[in-house]
């Protein structure tokens, strides 16, 4: 194997290990947020600057490999895919602390039911959680395919998105007492929409390292 493959699969493996970790941010914030889970959203806030090291950590590697090796054509677009989707899994951990930053300081006991059903929240998370592990498969299959599901979630996640203004208006009408809860609560609506445009930007970054094609503001996807 020659040294540059050697290179490309390190870097491959320290996303990967970006990929893990803010997966594990993810999930344990959709706990800490459905369950009203205070120790699990004081984890999630402690491991952010895990987080932030290996995004420097990834981001080091990439530029050192483009430093040394002046890669060209697929190599090239490999190791800048790998620094936008690093920088993009950056950002869904940052999410992730903020719905954990949520819990600890603006919720005031666990959601009721009706309103989580209402508000779709899960249904949120779960959409969220299929289009990151789609967008994971898909870079390590090289599949262009599934990254191009990825993008029909989205829509989904922006419609629950778009629908939740009423079901939180309606609960701050019958609970005006928890009128500002609600109101923190909606800026959590809106990360998990950011997570789903994230792994929207993934998918993109994920197509152009396979196939050389910029998707970045074409309306048509």
């Amino acid at each position: 194997m020659l040294q540059i493959d050697i290179e490309l699969k390190k870097l491959k493996n320290s996303l990967q290990e970006m990929w893990v970790l803010v997966e594990k941010q993810l999930i344990k914030s959709e706990k800490a947020l459905l369950y009203f889970d205070k120790a699990t959203a004081r984890e999630v806030i402690s491991r952010e600057k895990m987080v932030n090291a290996l995004e420097l950590k990834v981001d080091a590697e990439c530029e050192g490999f483009i430093a040394t090796y002046n890669p060209v054509a697929i190599d090239l677009r490999l190791a800048l895919s790998v620094l936008k989707i690093n920088n993009n899994l950056e950002r869904i951990g940052d999410f992730a602390e903020g719905i954990s930053i949520f819990v600890l300081k603006n919720m005031s006991a666990e959601l009721p039911q009706p309103f989580k059903a209402n508000l779709q929240i899960e249904e949120m998370f779960t959409e969220v959680l299929t289009m990151f592990r789609l967008a994971r498969e898909a870079f390590n299959e090289e599949n262009t395919e599934k990254a191009e599901q990825v993008f029909g979630i989205d829509n989904l996640i922006d419609e629950i998105n778009s629908n939740a203004v009423k079901v939180l208006s309606d609960e701050m009408l019958a609970n005006p007492q928890k009128a500002e809860e609600i109101m923190f609560l909606h800026a959590v609506i809106r990360r998990l929409e950011r997570i789903g445009d994230r792994c929207n930007n993934i998918a993109e970054e994920i197509v152009f390292y396979l196939d050389a094609k910029v998707l970045k503001h074409n309306t048509k996807v």
